[in-house]
This record gives C-alpha cells, structure tokens and sequence, in this order.
C-alpha cells in the first residue's frame, strides 16, 4: 500500500531543532509542496512525520534528508524503531532485494534463532494507515513448508483479520530485514541469472501431476524430483506422451508442473470439455460483451472453474480468438506464461489459457437466461436505451426519491452485490450515490485519458444501475477493483478486505482529482497563516482523536467533534459541502464508549475559523472564544466556550477563572455595528448516512427522507446461495427503528442493550 502523492525521506542525521526527531525517522510532504520548495531551492523542506498523530509540520535541513520510494518507505517503517531502519536503509543491496520480491516466492525467514523455509503468500500492511498517515508498514506474509510447517505462530491471520489462508502454526509476518530469497534474484547483490522458482506446493514419488509440454497439458504421476545444472527438473510417468501414445516416461521442469489434475480444454490435454449446451441462445450474440476484466467461468467435466480474463487476443497454432484465465484457486498451470513468454502475471497456478468460447459469464453473480431476457426486453422496448446502455452513453440518472425507495431499493437482491471482501467498497459506495447527490461532481468532472475508464466504470456500471435499477452485479464492483489494481494503488485490492477511506481516497484524491472537502486551521497560528496566504490543510475525511482525560460517557458526534477540535487546536477554514467523519478507533479488547449516538444535525458555527458567531449565554455577537472554560464542569459538554465582551467578563470574574487564556474571534468587518442581537444564522449539517463495521463486515444506514423514521439498511453479503459456487444476496430493508431510538433521551438510549435492540 503506498501513496503516489506523497514523497517519502528518511532522516540520516539528528537534526538539533527539534530535538525530539531520531536519525532514521520516515518523513513526507506532498508532490505539488516539494515541488514547488525544490524551485524555490529551499534549504529547509516543510516534512510530517510517518508514525504521528499530529497535523503540525517541522522544517528540516535537505542536507539531512534522503529521498525514498513509497514501496521502500514502506518496507522500513515496518521495523521496530528508527535504529533499525537507518541500519536497513544503508543496507542498499537487502532493500533492493526486498524490493525485487513477489508473491510467491521462495524465502528463508528468521525467527528467533531458526531460518525457517516458506513462501511468500502476502505483501502489505497488517497494521491499517490512518489519518494523517498515508502509509504504514509493509510486511511479507510467509507460508512455512516442509519440516518447518508447525513453527509458525499464525494461520494468515493478524489481530483477527484474514491476509492469507494457510494451516495453523504454518505462517508468519515479518519485516523485510528477516526475509531472503532461496533462489536469488536478478535484483540480488550476487546478481546471477534467474532461475525459475519452485512451485509453492512439494512434490513427492507417487503424486498426480499435470504438466506443460508444447502449448498442451497432459497428466502423469511423479517418479522422482532432481536437480540437473542447478534447476529443479521432474521425471513423470506419463499417461499419455506428446506423440498421444500411452505409457512412458518424460523430464519436465519443475515450473511446468502444477500438482494434481488441472482440467482444460480438447486442445490442451485429454479431458473432454462440454461444448456450449445447444439449448443456450446462440453465444455470439449472449457473450460478445466479455472482455478484459470479466468475471466468468467455464465449464469442465469435475465442475466449474471461476475466474477473471487478463488477456484476449492469437497465440501462435491457433486460429481461435484465446483468452489468459486468472483463476480463483490455484487450478491453473502458470503464473501468466504460456511457451515462456508472459501475457499477464498472477500468483502461481492462477493461469490458463483457453478459447473465448469456453468462457461464460459468471454464474454466480447474474444467471446467463436472466442477462438475455433482460437484453431482448431492452431491445424490444427500447433499441435506443439498449445502445445507449451497451455503449456506456446513458445520462446522468438522479438519486432515488424519498417516494421511490419502497418501489427501487428495499428488498433481496437490492442495493450492490458483495464479493470476495467488498463490503467496505459496496456500503460506501451504496451510502454516498443511492439517495444523495453530494459527491456525484466526482462522476462528471473532467479528469485525465489514463482516469477516465474508471470514472466511467463508476458512473455506468455502478452509479446508474443503483438509482435506476436498485442493483448492481458483483462483477461491476470487481471490474471497479481490478481498474484500481491495474493503476497501481494496491496489489490487494481485488482480494482483501480495506477501510472505505482507503478507496474513497485513491478515488477522491488519486484518480478523480476531487478538490478535498475538508479545509483545516490550526487554532494556536490560523491567524498567521491567513496572513502569509491562506495555507491550510486539507482532507477528505476527519478522524476524531480525543484526550486521554475526557469526561464523555455517552457522547454524541457533536461533542465527539467538538472534543477533538478542542484537544488538537483545529478549525475549519470552510463550511464543508460533505463532511465524513471517522469515529475513535475501537480494538476487539477496548472500546472507548459503549455507544455513540449520532447527531442528526451537526452545528459547526463555532468551529469555523472566521464569520460572526453567538454568546453562548446571552445570544448576543461574541467576540472571544475560551479554551480553558471548554472542559469546566459547570458549563454543558456540548458547544465551544464563546462569549460577548460583558459575559466574559462575568464568567471571567470568579477566582477560579482568572488565569484563563482567551482569544479574540476573527469577526469581519462591519459585522460589530451591522448586526442585530439574535439575527445571526447558524451553520448546520445534515446526517445522511452512516457505516458501521462489526467482525470485519461492513453494513449502512442510509437517510433517505425527512422523517424521523426514513431509515433504510444496506448488507451487500446479507444471505448466501451456494457454498464455493454460489454467491451472495444483498439486501436492503426498511429500518424505521433508527428513528425511534434517536428520538429516545439519553438516559433511556443508555439503558439499551445492543444485542437486544431491535
């Protein structure tokens, strides 16, 4: 996980002010500020530190700061501490290796005193970045093999979430300073010629192989494994040879064998695979719309294989239109090579190639007869429509009305359809474009050539089936994924699990270029920066930090907000069009409050930076703020502590009080004569959707109306067709009960049991 708008340094000396950063520490800045820094041939760069919760900067001599990629910046904040990564760093040759390594790949791992044998199964995070971080550690997951299985201390699993499946005690997570390769690399320091790496499974006398001679798979049994001129070759006893006799015996490199059978086609080895059933509708016309990214599967005579087509186009002997597979399990025969030359790269045994033909759309997500009655009764209704909507021309369709939901939204198979870990992407996606229209500028916004296709995707394939169908096919969210992976943003993103600010991030920031919704001042120097040109931070969402010493029990988000501005010294530069807000992180051990009740509406005056604002106690113009009357008992906990001249001087009067710092408000001019009492208008927010995750799963509550009981709730992955075959079925059902426990005080929401609610 790394990000492109950042550029990454490491600290190589302890610079002496300030004194609290070490030699070794990761920094970053944005692109467009070290650019614009470097013209200016600054000596000092403007750097945040990785790791920190603070939104304060610190300027650092260059002649102390050495530039690193993102991928490198990552693999060294995954060590212990800033000793640790300085030592790596000057280890050129290991961080170049560590660089070089993919999964699958064959490692030696250390743990405690042992260097244990494994293979690569993960790269990425175990620890998830959040705000103000872009990045955190990049770790490699390790399935151990042979003797050492059972001397791990996991199952692919970090802190209760999934990164990889391997069997208990079989796997490990570990930085890249523990990590090397069996069989060097071309990015090695020895530098040697590649070799092909051993397949991830051991191989031993009597198992049932599949391999790879001349463009065609064929079966046999393993009769030995040996090494000739340092590569790995197996001897197979075959059932039939390349000459289509019986019997036999033949030498194969080991990367040409995948254990147990893998089905093909005719062609390709002596499994008879089913022609398309004559009762199906002619497959030109019903499949013509497969393309690079489709979902599909194909039929073989032990059952279905499900996959994603990577490549389309001529191999050479062939006079059919092929296809490169990536398959779901490891039933393939490659990584993405077919005769030693690549046409796409996936994990081992991910790959196969086949004719265009045999392929399907997938099952699981849309059954084929359903997809062709729906495209004839397009072109019998409507032949514009249909045209429109095969080409991806269709307009702009409005969210759904508060007197559509019932019709369109609520019921199985509404909403988007989840898979393979989409719920992060389809309750966000669901929550910001199913009944409200506040972002839909990021659908039509002019963006780069290199950017459009996934705009488009957005738009078309997502945005429009929701609002004007109620529902979206899984392999929509999954073609979404695929174009994000493509770009480059993360490797993981068509597999694992992710936070919904991680993808409406790489979307906002990275792919659409969205001009951040969140503008911040820091309260204690918003004053100079105005003055020196309107610097401010910006985001696109608010993580709530909060002290230690709070006093909240049962807070609602108003005061959550309020307490976090407070205790990190921020204001709003603007009132925000959307403002999305993550609430404090909660472990499966702790969680800071029970519950958090949200707020409706949302009352920002008084955290803007500048504008008139009220007395909290006479109503009247304020004209200071008070940050230490903010947490004295005898105010309420909700509102920030602003006062006109007279009430300050009152609050201000009594002993306990005269210490206090107060600050005078930014009102504009004219305001202090122009204004009547009381005339002031208020600054508020709407709630209008909220995502909740419990067990790794992400769920939605949407507002789709003004009524307290227009509640609706959103489960991409609610119910279940199937086992591996299958697939899952959203749902969207009315939830009026939202609104009735809003409506409850707090004492009665506090007396609530969460498992007993309705």
């Amino acid at each position: 996980m790394t990000s492109t708008n950042n550029v990454y340094f490491i600290v190589t000396k302890k610079p002496e002010h300030p004194g609290h950063i070490s030699a070794g520490h990761i920094c970053h800045m944005s692109v467009n500020r070290h650019r614009l820094e470097t013209k200016l041939s600054a000596k000092r760069l403007s750097v945040f530190l990785l790791g920190s919760k603070s939104l304060l900067d610190h300027e650092l001599e260059v002649s102390i700061l050495e530039e690193l990629s993102p991928e490198a910046a990552g693999l060294l904040q995954a060590l212990p501490d800033d000793a640790e990564r300085l030592k790596w760093f000057r280890e050129k040759e290991a961080l170049q290796t560590a660089l070089g390594l993919t999964e699958g790949t064959l490692v030696m791992v250390e743990e405690g005193r042992d260097q244990l044998r494994g293979i690569i199964r993960y790269i990425g995070m175990i620890t998830r970045s959040s705000y103000p971080n872009p990045i955190s550690g990049t770790f490699f997951g390790i399935e151990l093999q042979g003797a050492d299985k059972g001397k791990g201390n996991n199952d692919g699993t970090y802190q209760y979430d999934k990164y990889f499946s391997c069997p208990k005690d079989c796997g490990i997570f570990a930085p890249f300073s523990r990590v090397k390769p069996v069989v060097p690399s071309s990015l090695s320091p020895s530098k040697p010629e590649p070799v092909p790496q051993p397949e991830s499974e051991e191989l031993h006398p009597g198992d049932r192989v599949t391999y790879f001679v001349d463009d065609k798979c064929r079966h046999g049994m393993v009769v030995h494994v040996e090494e000739k001129d340092k590569q790995p070759f197996v001897r197979i006893s075959t059932d039939m040879d390349e000459n289509g006799k019986r019997g036999g015996e033949i030498e194969v490199p080991l990367h040409l064998v995948a254990k147990g059978e893998v089905p093909a086609e005719p062609e390709n080895m002596d499994v008879d695979l089913p022609e398309t059933p004559s009762e199906e509708p002619n497959s030109d016309e019903l499949y013509v719309d497969l393309s690079i990214n489709s979902v599909v599967e194909v039929n073989v005579g032990s059952g279905n294989l499900y996959g994603i087509i990577r490549w389309i186009g001529n191999l050479p002997d062939r006079l059919d239109t092929m296809v490169g597979l990536e398959l779901d399990e490891e039933k393939g025969v490659s990584d993405g090579t077919f005769k030693n030359k690549r046409f796409f790269s996936c994990a081992p045994k991910r790959a196969l190639f086949l004719k265009l033909s045999s392929c399907r759309p997938d099952s699981r997500f849309q059954s084929t007869s359903a997809n062709h009655s729906k495209k004839t009764m397009l072109k019998q209704e409507d032949p514009e429509r249909e045209r429109a909507h095969r080409e991806g021309t269709m307009g702009p369709v409005p969210p759904i009305s508060t007197e559509e939901v019932n019709q369109i939204l609520i019921g199985r198979m509404k909403g988007i359809q989840g898979h393979c870990n989409s719920c992060y992407m389809d309750a966000a996606l669901f929550s910001l474009f199913s009944c409200s229209s506040v972002l839909d500028s990021m659908l039509f916004k002019s963006t780069t050539p290199q950017d459009a296709p996934i705009q488009k995707t957005l738009l078309h394939d997502i945005v429009n089936p929701l609002r004007s169908k109620g529902f979206v096919e899984g392999r929509h969210i999954m073609k979404l994924r695929e174009q994000l992976k493509k770009h480059g943003y993360s490797q993981s993103f068509t597999t694992d699990e992710k936070d919904p600010e991680e993808f409406l991030t790489v979307i906002m920031h990275h792919i659409l270029a969205l001009d951040p919704l969140l503008k911040l001042y820091s309260d204690d120097k918003y004053k100079k920066i105005l003055s020196a040109g309107g610097k401010v931070q910006e985001s696109y969402y608010y993580q709530i930090f909060l002290d230690q010493k709070h006093s909240l029990v049962l807070p609602t988000v108003q005061q959550l907000l309020e307490h976090s501005f407070h205790s990190t010294g921020l204001k709003l530069a603007e009132v925000p069009s959307c403002l999305i807000l993550q609430m404090p992180r909660f472990g499966k051990k702790f969680k800071m409050f029970d519950k958090i009740i949200p707020s409706l509406e949302l009352d920002i005056t008084d955290l803007l930076s500048e504008g008139p604002q009220q007395c909290m106690l006479c109503g009247n113009l304020a004209i200071e703020e008070c940050t230490d009357c903010f947490k004295d008992p005898i105010f309420s906990q909700t509102g920030c502590k602003i006062f006109c001249q007279k009430c300050s001087m009152q609050v201000h009067s009594h002993p306990q009080r005269h210490s206090h710092q107060r600050a005078a408000l930014d009102i504009p001019i004219g305001y202090l004569s122009r204004v009547p009492p009381h005339a002031l208008t208020r600054d508020k927010l709407e709630l209008f959707a909220v995502l909740c995750i419990e067990t790794s799963h992400y769920v939605s509550f949407i507002k789709y109306g003004p009524n307290s009981q227009d509640w609706i709730f959103f489960d991409s992955m609610a119910d279940r067709q199937g086992e591996r075959e299958g697939y899952n079925i959203p749902e969207v059902h009315a939830c009026p009960e939202v609104g009735e426990y809003l409506e409850m005080s707090p004492a009665e929401l506090a007396n609530q049991v969460p498992r007993e609610m309705k």
